[in-house]
């Protein structure tokens, strides 16, 4: 029976992988009914999202000496022009904050699209992100939590001490992302740990979110309510994409502002949105701007060779603090006594979270002419460097200087009864002169002497 199907080309549809073409030598080609081979002509199909992907380091361009250090200039240039454009006018902020920092723990952190992985990064980040909170927030408080298996995980409790959160991330290194997350119970337990919070402070929640979805057990929407009536901000850092629940709660919880979900586009993207926050947030509604008072302590510290214990964790150390009202002994600052409840803080801590009520204002770039006026820093007294002109001209002197010497080593080596070792301290041999330039150019009286002494 004769083969008939070579003639035959059935008209399928283009996503069926089984397709294909008998040829009539026998030959099996593949074929698309669209109009040819995949790829070519009419019949090729966009690229996928992670074939367009770029790296930071495709943006490095390798200069004329075979450095970097152009490249790595502009993008310094590109930070300072950003930072230029900073608005710096003073406005209302909650200086004393209460935040608490929710961690996306499930198996969508073990991605691979911003190295090492989500979950590794994520640690890094937040590791750097502590220091930072508390080196512009030093009267805050800070606690975490994560979000694994549908239930949620406390990883440090509130606490004004950036080590006791640095080490707990160290341990949650050494686990592995596993589970679902569930955004409901991380913000009941974050609502939980607000709670106590005092009026006079902020009261925020940060999520680091990298799934597409939230295993909850109830109500999502009950909860973002319930956040709303007791004054919570949510803030959301999204790794993967927009999240329709995620913009509804930073919306509903920050006054209609849903500029505060942000979702990373690469790992230095990340970073600039994760620690963006490390500002205090601008009061928005007259409740949270109404003025109140807080009554704060400066304790003093104590020196001792003797070792007592102290309040806070009842360990037997050193050194420590003194609360004025009850006399207490506590080990770091800042803190709130455990025994009277007074908040006890530093002159610095103040000064140090004061500067965002007033920000500086930026930097002007003057000419070099104007920036002769000042050789030094008005507040630190750092000098500045030496402007490039001038720097330039003393280099030019310095260079005429050296020509000027060897010009002057070569004269005076053809003269006799010279000394090259008096010559190179300054000094000539014979007397008529005390540095190298005299002998090249003796005075008129001193020819004839020097003549005689040639011949004898």
């Amino acid at each position: 029976m004769a083969d008939s199907d070579g003639d035959y080309i059935e008209d399928i549809s283009d996503g069926d992988p089984s397709t294909h073409q008998v040829a009539k030598g026998g030959a099996r080609t593949a074929t698309r009914s669209s109009g040819g081979i995949r790829g070519a002509g009419q019949g090729a199909q966009p690229k996928a999202a992670w074939e367009d992907i770029k790296r930071s380091w495709e943006n490095v361009v390798e200069g004329a000496d075979g450095t970097v250090s152009s490249t790595v200039e502009q993008m310094l240039e590109a930070g300072k022009r950003k930072r230029l454009l900073k608005d710096t006018t003073p406005v209302q902020r909650g200086i004393i904050r209460h935040m608490i920092l929710v961690l996306d723990l499930s198996t969508a952190m073990a991605e691979k699209d911003l190295r090492p992985t989500r979950y590794l990064l994520t640690c890094r980040y937040v590791q750097q992100y502590v220091t930072e909170f508390f080196e512009q927030n030093p009267i805050s408080q800070l606690g975490i939590i994560g979000m694994r298996d549908g239930l949620g995980v406390r990883i440090s409790d509130m606490s004004g001490n950036p080590n006791d959160h640095i080490g707990a991330i160290q341990k949650l290194k050494a686990e592995e992302p596993k589970g679902h997350p569930s955004l409901q119970n991380a913000l009941d337990m974050a609502r939980a740990a607000l709670f106590h919070a005092p009026s006079h402070g902020t009261r925020e929640v940060l999520i680091v979110y990298g799934a597409l979805l939230s295993s909850d057990p109830g109500d999502v929407h009950q909860t973002i309510n319930a956040l709303v009536t007791d004054k919570i901000r949510v803030s959301v850092v999204g790794l993967a994409a927009r999240v329709a629940i995620c913009v509804e709660l930073c919306t509903k919880t920050n006054a209609g502002d849903g500029s505060t979900y942000g979702v990373a586009l690469n790992e230095e993207h990340f970073h600039a949105l994760l620690f963006a926050t490390t500002t205090p947030p601008i009061t928005r509604t007259a409740e949270q701007s109404a003025p109140s008072l807080l009554m704060t302590g400066f304790p003093s510290r104590i020196g001792s060779t003797d070792a007592s214990l102290c309040a806070c964790h009842s360990k037997l150390t050193k050194g420590g603090y003194l609360c004025p009202r009850c006399s207490s002994k506590v080990c770091a600052l800042p803190t709130d006594c455990p025994a009277c409840g007074l908040t006890l803080i530093l002159s610095t801590h103040l000064a140090r979270s004061y500067h965002h009520l007033f920000p500086l204002r930026n930097w002007v770039e003057v000419s070099w002419q104007e920036a002769r006026k000042s050789q030094s820093c008005f507040a630190c007294q750092t000098k500045f460097p030496q402007i490039p002109e001038e720097a330039e001209e003393r280099r030019e002197k310095e260079r005429q200087a050296k020509k000027k010497g060897t010009s002057v080593s070569s004269r005076t080596a053809s003269l006799p009864g010279t000394d090259m070792d008096g010559i190179e301290n300054g000094e000539v041999a014979n007397g008529y002169g005390t540095s190298a330039a005299s002998l090249v150019d003796p005075p008129p009286s001193a020819l004839p002497e020097m003549r005689q002494s040639q011949y004898t």
